[in-house]
């Protein structure tokens, strides 16, 4: 169950002011040789569903695997200085490109083609106002899935194996006016029939609820791979650009002081990397929010982001 706030590092910077070399920059892959066995499995929890467990003695600031999305989407502000694929910030951008987007690379490019090509059928300025308005960022991912659907990108239950959030009958009213805006777009760009038949309503707040509570708030650190750097960047640069979906990152649990963190150096690829030593058996988690809240503050984001009673250790003390 891991989603959707990036974490925050102000609590660890100096817990780990002595340690910050051991979050090298140097290659992940220094020994050439045959690789060591996969550091991480998934397996159920007693109280947490799926859970990331170390298959063996984790160090330290050691990389646990990295992660390419299986959705994104910028945000209404950095759609026209970062890569409309990959979310990495563009160069030399002017007012002149603002009626367009762009791309990092002729290979993101090449890659958002077809649900990008379905995206341009169809004016989208309704639906981003309706976002813009009110706050909203999850309904822009799914209608990048929608169009991935349409464009034989991608299937229609692509999320399905993550875990949906729980919605009341007021959350759920609510996005019915995304669903028609979204429906309305398409069928007026002459999308109809068995191109559109999966998009229902049922189907709208399905993949909705699933975002809720596994999209990732992508804060780009600008090259840095150390702890301490990373933090300074993306405080400094003010580093959001977009969110994005994961398969294997949506399986960390929470913790409000967490053994394992989440970075994005230059794009939306995600590196995990331990913040502590971990024993073989134990289970790895991040932490969904900041944790300089304090216990009260944390239990009430949480409960109302992400519709669950936290119980771990930090939390059981008081602090």
């Amino acid at each position: 169950m891991a989603r959707a706030a990036v974490v925050r590092y102000s609590r660890w910077a100096s817990r780990f002011s002595s340690t910050a070399a051991t979050f090298s920059t140097a290659p992940e892959n220094a020994n050439p040789g045959r690789p060591g066995p996969p550091p991480i499995r998934v397996a159920l929890t007693e109280s947490s569903g799926r859970g990331v467990f170390a298959t063996r003695k984790i160090e330290t600031g050691e990389l646990l695997h990295t992660a390419k999305p299986i959705l994104t989407h910028p945000s209404l502000s950095t759609l026209h200085s970062v890569c409309y694929f990959c979310l990495r910030k563009l160069k030399g951008t002017d007012a002149s490109q603002r009626q367009r987007v762009s791309y990092c690379s002729q290979e993101c490019q090449r890659q958002a083609q077809g649900f990008h090509d379905i995206e341009m059928t169809a004016d989208w300025s309704a639906y981003e106002d309706y976002c813009r308005s009110n706050g909203l960022k999850y309904p822009l991912l799914v209608k990048r899935l929608a169009c991935m659907v349409m464009s034989g990108a991608a299937p229609a239950n692509l999320l399905d194996i993550l875990q949906p959030a729980s919605l009341t009958p007021g959350m759920i009213s609510e996005m019915q006016e995304g669903f028609g805006l979204l429906r309305n777009a398409f069928i007026d760009s002459n999308i109809t029939g068995e191109q559109i038949s999966f998009l229902t309503k049922q189907w709208y707040i399905g993949i909705l609820a699933r975002i809720r509570i596994n999209a990732f708030r992508i804060d780009l650190a600008g090259g840095y791979d150390d702890l301490l750097s990373s933090l300074a960047a993306s405080i400094e640069a003010e580093a959001t650009c977009g969110h994005a979906v994961y398969m294997l990152p949506s399986f960390y649990n929470h913790d409000c002081d967490p053994n394992a963190h989440i970075i994005w150096i230059e794009n939306a690829d995600a590196r995990l990397k331990a913040l502590r030593d971990v024993d073989e058996g134990e289970e790895l988690r991040i932490c969904y929010i900041d944790t300089s809240m304090d216990h009260d503050a944390r239990q009430s984001f949480l409960s109302r982001g992400f519709g669950f009673h936290c119980n771990c250790s930090r939390c059981l003390s008081g602090d």
